[in-house]
């Protein structure tokens, strides 16, 4: 098949050189030389190729007798005109050579057809060689498979408790649900987020998702110059709002066990920086799934008191531990020094959209300024019925859902990449939605993104979540895939992987 292609492509360009010729010719008023005659001994038929984004698409229909005439063909009419006869053998034998010559629009239109035919062979050939290297597990995959959304799959959705708490949200308190409000949130929800912290009310803001609590605090606490501590991989969209608000960041490298202290102690100790945030995600870390050991979070704290800096605890993976021990929050362990924000998308569904932070009461009034002066108040509807469904207990029957379903995939996930990938390096999350995979030294992301989308399967490249490095790593989430997608997309990426 290349052997064909390759010498389609050089008769195609042999063609446009001699139709060239002829409109060099034409422009001087010359008379055009014929074209070359053709080799005596004719071609073997060939099969069509079809290109993968063109379905049905003939590569030399530029050549195609049904659309372009040969030598003496006559011009297009209009696109209901009937089809000219053929001319007889006899006839074209017999025209002048100025009847047999095609005006320079006709040629101009059949060099463009043969050198978009030309660039579509181009891009077959390509392909076709990448499929003879490796061949692709699925070469024409129907649905794609994504690793890349960090979300639940509909099925671990608690669709009916949703629907029964948005009737008891209308049904219970139908003022406080369809009214503006107040900009720290629901109150219902407030005392109740705050009851499950065991802090007064005053000390939570319930906002429009997670994203804009850290968008409010960031806000507050960072001005153009600050440092601030961030960990390496972290969160890309957390990096892209601090960098968009001019901080200078500070990326310390992440370990199993939680961000590397011993590393940090050493930057603060110089005395260069003097940071005004630590941005920490304590559980199942995205991207990383790695958790802060509880000898960490104490060292956290202990640098923090010393040098003077706030600690934000971002923490919406927390109720998701499907393996393992829980560690107390640090928000549990210093409610002065530490700033906590949490989700409820990740545990009730991300279409609604609430989430909330924790922190002293003077932060949370200022915060609650910046609030109002944003939207005047949060989405009511959305918290009254976030409320009903915590009230009624039903978020714990979703944790339990959700958190089985999670603990089957991580571990189909790590089978899948030990039989398929085995040159992957991992660690097996504890829970959460994540799992950082590194590959061999010299692998190229990039191209691993691009063949795998060929193959039908997505995932988040490492070099997003760094503020450089990490050509060799990706992130996958396991969240929004059933076990059997998992062991196809896997089996996708290795076919991809080895296609490079």
């Amino acid at each position: 098949m290349d052997q064909d292609l390759a010498r389609t492509l050089g008769e195609l360009e042999q063609k446009i050189g001699e139709l060239e010729r002829a409109l060099t010719s034409i422009a001087a008023g010359q008379q055009p030389e014929p074209p070359a005659p053709a080799a005596a001994e004719p071609a073997a038929p060939r099969a069509p190729v079809t290109h993968a984004h063109t379905p049905g698409r003939i590569v030399d229909e530029a050549v195609e007798p049904a659309h372009v005439a040969p030598i003496g063909w006559q011009p297009a009419g209009p696109p209901d005109a009937p089809a000219a006869p053929a001319p007889p053998p006899a006839a074209i034998e017999s025209a002048s050579p100025a009847e047999l010559s095609p005006g320079p629009a006709e040629l101009l239109l059949f060099r463009e057809r043969l050198e978009r035919a030309g660039r579509d062979l181009a891009r077959d050939y390509d392909e076709l060689l990448g499929r003879l290297s490796y061949p692709a597990v699925n070469a024409t995959p129907g649905k794609t498979i994504s690793f890349a959304r960090g979300a639940p799959s509909l099925d671990i959705v608690d669709v009916e408790g949703l629907r029964e708490a948005a009737g008891r949200a209308f049904e219970n308190d139908p003022a406080g649900t369809t009214a503006y409000g107040t900009a720290v949130g629901y109150p219902r929800l407030r005392t109740w987020i705050a009851e499950h912290h065991g802090v007064e009310p005053e000390r939570v803001l319930v906002t429009n998702g997670s994203m804009q609590a850290d968008a409010f605090l960031f806000e507050h606490l960072v001005a153009p110059g600050d440092h601030v501590i961030v960990e390496r991989p972290s969160y890309d969209r957390t990096l892209l709002s601090l960098r968009g608000r001019g901080a200078q960041l500070h990326a310390i490298e992440l370990e199993p066990d939680g961000i590397d202290t011993h590393a940090l102690g050493h930057l603060l100790g110089e005395g260069l920086i003097s940071p005004k945030l630590a941005h920490i995600i304590p559980n199942f870390q995205n991207p990383a799934g790695y958790t802060i050991s509880l000898e960490k979070r104490r060292e956290l704290l202990r640098l923090a008191a010393q040098h003077d800096f706030v600690i934000f605890e971002d923490d919406p993976y927390v109720a998701l531990r499907f393996s393992g021990e829980s560690v107390p929050t640090m928000l549990s362990m210093d409610s002065e020094r530490v700033v906590y924000a949490s989700s409820f998308s990740k545990t009730v569904c991300p279409g609604i959209r609430v989430g909330y932070l924790v922190g002293p009461s003077a932060l949370i009034a200022d915060i609650a300024r910046i609030a109002t002066n944003t939207y005047i108040s949060p989405n009511m509807v959305s918290q009254s019925i976030v409320y009903e469904f915590c009230a009624s207990g039903a978020l714990e029957r979703s944790i339990q859902t959700v958190k089985s379903a999670l603990a089957e995939r991580a571990r189909t996930l790590g089978d899948a990449l030990r039989r398929e990938l085995p040159e992957a390096e991992f660690v097996a999350p504890q829970g959460g939605y994540f799992m950082w995979v590194t590959l061999p030294q010299g692998t190229e992301v990039h191209a691993l993104y691009s063949a795998a989308a060929e193959r039908g399967v997505s995932f988040v490249r490492g070099t997003d979540f760094l503020l450089d490095g990490g050509e060799n790593t990706l992130r996958l989430a396991y969240s929004g895939v059933t076990p059997e997608e998992i062991d196809e997309g896997v089996a996708r990426l290795a076919g991809a992987y080895r296609s490079l």
